[in-house]
């Protein structure tokens, strides 16, 4: 188990308030606990949602890898894709991860909405789209989706990158939504409400 960089700071931000805090409380407690309160649980939040899981699971080059960590929201058409949605709450894991091997081919950052991420209209929330090819020559959208809390979406890839399946894309911050757009001919093989983890399930093939 590792922690994001984005983790490691806020750890040690925690950390160094903790510490603070204790020569604080040498001279007040009423003072000092609260304080140390407030920095022990911004630490353990820390280490708990920016936690790293290695995941290895293999894959075969026409199986679906997870993006996300979460809960299937819903599969469907929709225009020229086949949509399936995951919902991430708080205590998933919020790394995206890239579903197939290929090349990087655009990715568009949209200004948008910030409604709760179960709901369905949060789709026309802010959202970050990267568009890849996969080594098949398929068109396959991972879009990283805001929710009310979850206002922050970092990416870390940039068009003509190539990937590994469950390399690491993206994190988005808190609760969110990821959606991942297939060809419509995809053999999806998992349903709404099932768990899904990024890296390690496999939702079907292409």
């Amino acid at each position: 188990m590792g922690l994001m960089p984005e983790g490691i700071k806020l750890v040690i931000v925690g950390l160094a308030g903790v510490a603070a805090s204790f020569f604080l409380f040498s001279y007040s407690k009423i003072l000092g606990i609260p304080f140390i309160a407030v920095f022990s649980i911004l630490t353990l939040f820390s280490l708990y949602f920016f936690r790293d899981p290695k995941r290895d699971a293999v894959f075969s080059d026409n199986q679906i890898a997870c993006p996300a960590d979460g809960t299937v929201m819903s599969l469907k058409e929709e225009g020229d894709y086949l949509v399936l949605r995951i919902f991430l709450s708080v205590f998933n894991v919020h790394i995206q991860r890239a579903p197939f091997s290929g090349k990087i081919t655009k990715i568009n950052f949209v200004p948008g909405k910030f409604k709760v991420a179960y709901d369905p209209m949060a789709k026309d929330n802010q959202r970050n789209s990267i568009e890849m090819i996969t080594n098949s020559g398929k068109k396959v959208i991972v879009e990283q989706i805001t929710g009310a809390i979850a206002r922050r979406i970092a990416c870390y890839v940039k068009e003509g990158q190539e990937v590994k399946t469950s390399q690491k894309i993206g994190m988005i911050y808190f609760g969110s939504q990821v959606a991942l757009y297939l060809p419509k001919d995809a053999k999806v093989s998992v349903k709404e409400g099932d768990k899904v983890f990024a890296g390690e399930t496999s939702l079907g093939s292409l």
